[in-house]
């Protein structure tokens, strides 16, 4: 096929990679601006740019595409048979919807029409989810309420973060992409359209959802630092001011402990607890005081020595 790639972060670039390797003839790939990033804001390519050029595809980065007549001008001219989106990071405007014969072709991180919108990893491990996936589909003008063409289930692993597990759903989405143009192309794939009232939304990250609520299950507060990986983290107070959790693990039932509360169970072995909701409590293996590198609990119990009872949050 002839085919327009747009796609932007590292989760895209694999399907990229894919249907290079399978022979299809990349028109052209079309990703976001440099940004600026780091320490140093120095202006850096997005990992799709990267790739392309590596590959020695043709690659443009309009700011805007909606209403850009030298873009719009310039796909209709290729004629291409199917536009694939991966993680663009723009809203695909209708007449570019209407352009490719085959549609346009989007590979989105959960098993729709669960966790549609901008963070489906992040919200799928955050909600405790121990299965998603990856759905292609036909875009249409709405969020993520295009027909389903297939789907791959992918266990969450109860270690993994949003980090992890992005990896191997990145390749299982490329592999996907790849069947699923190879199915257009011979007709054996029936759009099937989804079942919009079991849709749940997967919005994009606000730093307030790395705020910690200690009325949560240590379970549930556990699920939120694995799956609001590498932002906007998992945050609380102490003493004024933030106190980041690096790694934790729920540590089961521990009664007379507050939501909040700290407690040294083993000061010698430096195990630190903090009581959460229902009666539960989350061990606190690694933490960042703000401002500071990140001590594991026993560091930061020589460090603060937070008296028994004294509260996060």
């Amino acid at each position: 096929m002839k085919l327009v790639f747009c796609g932007t972060p590292q989760f895209a670039v694999p399907t990229l990679e894919h249907i290079a390797a399978a022979g299809h003839e990349i028109q052209l790939v079309v990703t976001q601006p440099d940004r600026p990033q780091g320490r140093g804001m120095e202006l850096t390519a997005p990992p799709v740019k990267q790739s392309a050029v590596k590959l020695g595809l043709p690659v443009i980065q309009p700011e805007k595409i909606k209403k850009n007549e030298e873009f719009k001008a310039q796909l209709t001219a290729l004629q291409p048979d199917a536009i694939i989106v991966v993680g663009y990071g723009r809203i695909i405007p209708p007449w570019m919807l209407e352009l490719p014969r085959y549609g346009n072709i989007n590979v989105h991180a959960s098993l729709l029409p669960k966790y549609r919108g901008a963070a489906p990893i992040q919200w799928a491990i955050a909600e405790g989810e121990t299965v998603s996936g990856v759905t292609t589909m036909l875009l249409n003008e709405g969020l993520d309420t295009g027909d389903i063409l297939l789907q791959k289930e992918l266990p969450i692993k109860p270690e993994d973060t949003a980090l992890t597990y992005a990896l191997p759903l990145a390749e299982l989405g490329a592999d996907l992409l790849v069947e699923t143009l190879r199915g257009l192309e011979s007709k054996p794939i029936t759009p099937i359209p989804q079942d919009h009232s079991q849709a749940t939304l997967a919005p994009i990250l606000k730093k307030e959802d790395g705020q910690i609520d200690f009325n949560r299950t240590a379970d549930q507060i556990h699920n939120r630092l694995r799956g609001f990986q590498p932002w906007p983290g998992a945050y609380t107070q102490f003493r004024g001011k933030n106190l980041k959790f690096i790694a934790a693990r729920p540590a089961g039932s521990v009664p007379n402990l507050k939501p909040g509360e700290l407690r040294v169970a083993e000061e010698k072995d430096g195990k630190l607890l903090v009581g959460c909701g229902n009666s539960t409590a989350l061990e606190l293996l690694q933490l960042q005081p703000e401002g500071k590198k990140a001590l594991t609990a026993r560091e930061f119990i020589n460090g603060y020595r937070p008296a028994q009872g004294e509260r996060l949050g």
